[in-house]
């Protein structure tokens, strides 16, 4: 198990409810409201430095497209069998991403996290360790960080060994947290453990789709998501790393509580992504009104998510991961009723 609490409270890339995601403000957030882990997922400059950004693609989440200088570099790509039409990560350098600004992603639902649009510069791997350090000193208890390397696949093609750059790059990570690695493929999570980087390695399963490095163009099986959470799949992953992160989507179903069950029985940890409050992101039943933006109910969700036993949940939200958990120790059955 990956720690004594469950489940544990992970800052979704920070706190990313309250402030544009992969701010610094973001990060010192979400371990204020109580988070115990943050994660921050990675992708590349030009120059081999580990960003900190959702996507490779900044256009929406950065000021990038009002900065003339950096006018000529938008570009077409196909990321993962996506067209994507914006400026990329990997067209800059660290020091010319360091001079970009941090926007709210989804301004249309959080309109007060988007009053900090343009305040705060985005920031590398390095920077977030110093924060966790940081935070761990003034909280008195070491606080951890779940990893996600992103288009694995993808940036190998381009001359980037994901695996690679961040074992160089976790200089500085004192240990006293735990460290968490997560991917959506498989094979970065493999390469890293057999290198010997100590952390604990966790698989991501979205409930449709196919792992990039699955395709059979890139050397895979094929195999879909779906196939792997089931208890063929399960079996197949025991030993190959410590645990699964799965979609939300798969708990709020029918056999959400067997399928974690299942995983335990096998030795894995279960994650899931992301616990938001918001109506757009909430199943039919637990919605509120039309209004995407506005809360629905999210306790009962977050109440029947815990209750299948999970050790760990993504949220934009800690404070309300952190409200949900505790009343869920108490007993208490209709959380936050």
């Amino acid at each position: 198990m990956i720690a004594p609490s469950r489940p544990v409270i992970i800052g979704h890339r920070g706190a990313s409810g309250y402030r544009p995601e992969h701010s610094a403000s973001a990060y010192r957030l979400a371990f204020a409201l109580g988070a115990d882990f943050v994660e921050p997922d990675l992708v590349v400059s030009s120059d081999g430095v580990l960003v900190l950004r959702h996507e490779n693609d900044i256009t929406e989440t950065t000021d990038v497209a009002s900065r003339p200088e950096f006018a000529g570099r938008r570009t077409v790509r196909m990321v993962d069998g996506e067209r994507h039409d914006g400026w990329f990560t990997e067209d800059f350098t660290w020091a010319e991403l360091a001079t970009l600004h941090c926007r709210e992603r989804l301004p249309e639902l959080r309109a007060a996290s988007a009053t900090y649009n343009n305040t705060e510069r985005l920031l590398c791997l390095a920077d977030l360790i110093q924060i966790i350090n940081e935070c761990s000193l003034d909280a008195g208890r070491a606080l951890g960080m779940v990893a996600e390397i992103k288009h694995s696949t993808y940036f190998a093609e381009r001359g980037f060994i994901m695996e690679d750059l961040l074992r160089e790059q976790l200089a500085g990570w004192s240990g006293g947290g735990t460290l968490v690695v997560e991917s959506f493929e498989l094979g970065v999570l493999e390469r890293l453990r057999a290198s010997g980087l100590e952390a604990r390695y966790v698989y991501l399963l979205d409930k449709t789709g196919i792992a990039e490095d699955e395709r059979p163009e890139h050397g895979g099986s094929g195999t879909p998501y779906a196939e792997m959470a089931t208890p063929a799949g399960l079996r197949a992953l025991a030993g190959r790393v410590h645990g699964i992160s799965l979609s939300r989507a798969y708990l709020v179903a029918a056999g959400g509580r067997e399928l974690v069950e299942a995983a335990h029985a096998l030795g894995l940890d279960v994650f899931t992504w992301t616990l938001r409050p918001e109506n757009r992101f909430l199943a039919p039943a637990a919605r509120s009104s039309e209004d995407p933006a506005e809360f629905g109910d999210w306790r009962t969700e977050f109440a029947q998510i815990i209750r299948t036993g999970v050790d760990g949940i993504f949220v934009d939200h800690p404070d309300l991961g952190r409200l949900a958990r505790e009343h869920a120790r108490a007993g208490i059955s209709a959380v936050l009723a």
